[in-house]
Formats: C-alpha cells, structure tokens, sequence
C-alpha cells in the first residue's frame, strides 16, 4: 500500500484476517486521493459484503451510497 493511503513502514497485510480486511478498506475509503487507489485495493464483492461494518466518516458513507445505491442501507437489506 502506498505511503500517501498509510504512514507505517509495513504495508503488508493478511487480508485473510476479516478485521484487518475491513481496516484495510477503511484506510482505503478515507485516504485515497486518486481514482487509482480505489480500483487497485477495493473489490466490489468484499466493498458491499463490509459496508455495514465499516467505520467511516458521514461523508464519505454519504458519498458512497448516493453514487453506488447498492451500498444504501435500504437496498442492502
């Protein structure tokens, strides 16, 4: 993972592990700054499995669900 979307020398990460998984997207849907980083570290299928779980700032939750609905909590359920 690029140092602009985490600080910490190690960037390697056992995606395996659900929790590291959902933190990884979580650094992901709040750092990334180009369209780039979403496409090589977000999946479509493991994004809507997570996106209940996730922890994200309003805005971003916000963004995500007006221009991907899928992802609104009333067309998850």
């Amino acid at each position: 993972m690029p140092i602009w979307l985490f600080w910490q020398p190690n960037r390697t990460f056992d995606l395996g592990d659900a929790a590291i998984r959902r933190w990884v997207y979580q650094i992901v849907l709040r750092e990334a700054s180009r369209p780039e980083d979403l496409t090589e570290y977000l999946n479509r299928e493991v994004l809507t499995e997570l996106w209940p779980d996730l922890t994200l700032p309003r805005g971003v939750r916000r963004a995500w669900e007006e221009l991907h609905p899928a992802l609104a909590p009333s067309m998850a359920a």
